[in-house]
């Protein structure tokens, strides 16, 4: 039997559309007999609606011929794609094959570079090495150390993209919260400096102006 989507709502629609019997349907949908039962008399997913797994791809036309025809016949579900996709991903083991292994010194130097948050531990868990080889790369004590440089573990493949997100995501959650509880990572304002007073030429009389009544004969006060 293979792990389809919604599969009560699969089930329903098998109960409503098919003659299959509860024990094929249970099969199929990875539910127990008496659970398929108790949909069919209203008493279980009465408020679900049923999925067509055919149109959903789930479930091929011939398929479910075939099963109605022959009672003793359990369902194969088609693989579908997006449920690979929505599968969890297992951390990488701590066991890595001799021929990656050399790659993992860069992978440490990776973190150490671009995600510090990351503690040692997580590391260690991570990539299936130890705190010893991660503070060797740290502090360039390593014997390879000259050849060492930052590689995405991803690039590397010792992890999957998803798992690798979840990580940071999850260090940096963390790191802001001890910051928050310390008070020590909040940026302070920077005050504004006092503007300085715009310059403005001082008025001189220009040299080459007309002379005035005023300034030839005065004025009578």
């Amino acid at each position: 039997m293979t792990d389809i989507l919604m599969p009560k709502a699969t089930a329903v629609w098998l109960v409503d559309n098919t003659s299959l019997t509860f024990e094929q349907i249970a099969d199929f949908c990875g539910l127990h007999p008496l659970e398929v039962r108790g949909i069919a008399d209203g008493d279980v997913a009465r408020d679900i609606r049923g999925v067509d797994p055919i149109t959903g791809g789930q479930l091929g036309r011939e398929e479910l011929d075939r099963a109605q025809g022959d009672e003793t016949y359990r369902m194969k579900a088609i693989v579908s794609r997006h449920a690979e996709l929505m599968k969890a991903h297992k951390p990488a083991p701590k066991y890595t094959p001799v021929s990656r292994r050399q790659d993992r010194p860069d992978a440490i130097m990776w973190f150490v570079k671009n995600h510090p948050e990351v503690t040692d531990a997580q590391i260690a868990k991570l990539l299936g090495t130890t705190k010893s080889t991660i503070d060797s790369v740290r502090n360039r004590t390593h014997w390879n150390s000259p050849q060492i440089k930052p590689v995405d573990p991803v690039t590397l493949g010792l992890v999957g993209q998803l798992v690798l997100d979840d990580l940071v995501s999850r260090a940096a959650e963390k790191k802001n919260r001890d910051d928050a509880k310390k008070g020590g990572a909040a940026l302070q304002p920077i005050e504004a400096e006092p503007a300085e007073p715009e310059f403005v030429p001082e008025e001189r009389e220009r040299r080459t102006a007309e002379p005035t009544a005023a300034s030839v004969f005065g004025t009578n006060d």
